[in-house]
């Protein structure tokens, strides 16, 4: 009897529904309004509404004007294939997060929300040993961060917090950054409200 072949994921093209959901939420927290993104991509008022309501697919080049004008990673808008369509926009599996970032950047991210649509995301942020943001970051923000494990210290507003495994943290509109200090990775399960990815 012949051994089924293993199941091989490659990333899958963007959603639409998923896509569309995701852009109107990043122009939505970012303040600008349609005819403003418009305007920046050298499109008309009518394709960008289009391509947030799901009706018109954006090009590659397109998507990498997006992810410029936005401020995010590309990879944020290509999903992974959903096993049942039950499970679209509800859950998402552990094999099937949509990543964000390099391991030579010092940070991986994992969407662990099915899309950027709700009120806020939830991200597994995987810290590498002597990662760092050298310069404080503000956004207007509410965040919470939970850390599963390593050690992980976070300055808010100046002053530093160093936080082990099972520590959490809450902080709204303040400037903060990070650092791991330690010789093995740290994770933190981060929610943002609203999503800013």
């Amino acid at each position: 009897m012949p051994l089924a072949s293993p199941t091989v994921r490659t990333l899958q093209g963007p959603d639409e529904r998923v896509l569309a959901s995701d852009i109107r939420a990043l122009r939505r927290v970012r303040g600008l309004t349609l005819a403003e993104i418009a305007l920046k991509l050298g499109r008309s008022v009518g394709w960008v509404s289009q391509v947030e309501r799901g009706l018109s697919t954006p090009s590659l080049s397109d998507l990498r004007a997006f992810a410029e004008l936005f401020g995010v990673p590309i990879s944020l808008f290509f999903s992974h294939d959903v096993p049942q369509e039950s499970e679209r926009g509800v859950v998402v599996r552990a094999g099937r997060r949509r990543t964000l970032g390099t391991s030579e950047s010092g940070l991986v991210e994992e969407l662990l929300s099915p899309d950027l649509g709700g009120s806020f995301e939830m991200v597994r942020s995987i810290f590498a040993p002597g990662a760092e943001m050298k310069t404080e970051q503000l956004r207007p923000t509410e965040e919470a961060g939970y850390i599963a494990s390593g050690v992980f210290e976070i300055e808010i507003a100046g002053a530093w917090h160093r936080l082990g495994e099972g520590d959490s943290f809450r902080f709204e509109g303040k400037p903060y950054r990070w650092r791991n200090p330690g010789s093995e990775p740290a994770v933190v399960i981060w929610v943002v409200s609203p999503p800013v990815y």
